[in-house]
């Protein structure tokens, strides 16, 4: 040890091996400009359309602004290591508390890659192939959707929704006019 480092260490109180006198130091959590806390070592910040997250100065993690699975990844991630509280999340991001919850159980239950696998869905247990088909072919005819529904037994925003969907698509008003004149 130099004497600038000893008569350092010797001013502040405490004792080094040597019997010289010290008082050890705290590291401070020191933030950029601009940031958003989350706690009082863990913030944020928004900047060119990403979101950089900070422990003190130092960046931790980079997403994009619109990348939502992946801001729920991380936020999950920070409460299930213990650096942030839920609520701590939610007030910082400006989130309801139940949305936190339903991430951070996803988390404990799939890991990461539970919010970059695809939705499981049910599957088409109404509009099957044989349905689609006919439902296709009234609607080519110049049928109506909700006539269809009727036609066969079926609710009319289960045709609509394939409509939206692309499963079924509607004539152009230009092939009515030609299956009409027909």
């Amino acid at each position: 040890m130099g004497f600038c480092e000893e008569t350092r260490w010797k001013r502040r109180g405490g004792s080094d091996r040597n019997g010289g006198t010290y008082m050890p130091q705290m590291q401070l959590p020191v933030f950029a400009a601009g940031v958003t806390h989350i706690t009082r070592e863990l913030a944020f910040m928004k900047e060119d359309g990403r979101v950089t997250y900070f422990n003190g100065s130092m960046p931790v993690f980079v997403h994009d602004e619109q990348d939502i699975r992946t801001f729920r990844m991380i936020v999950s991630q920070f409460c299930v290591n213990g650096n942030a509280k839920q609520s701590e999340i939610a007030r910082a991001f400006g989130i309801t508390l139940i949305n936190v919850k339903r991430a951070v159980k996803l988390y404990r239950e799939q890991g990461p890659k539970g919010f970059y696998a695809p939705r499981e869905t049910r599957g088409a247990v109404v509009l099957t192939p044989p349905i689609l088909k006919e439902a296709q072919q009234k609607l080519d005819g110049g049928l109506s959707v909700g006539e269809i529904a009727e036609a066969l037994d079926i609710k009319q925003n289960t045709l609509a929704k394939a409509v939206r969907a692309g499963r079924l698509r509607e004539p152009t008003k230009k092939k009515l006019r030609q299956s009409a004149s027909r």
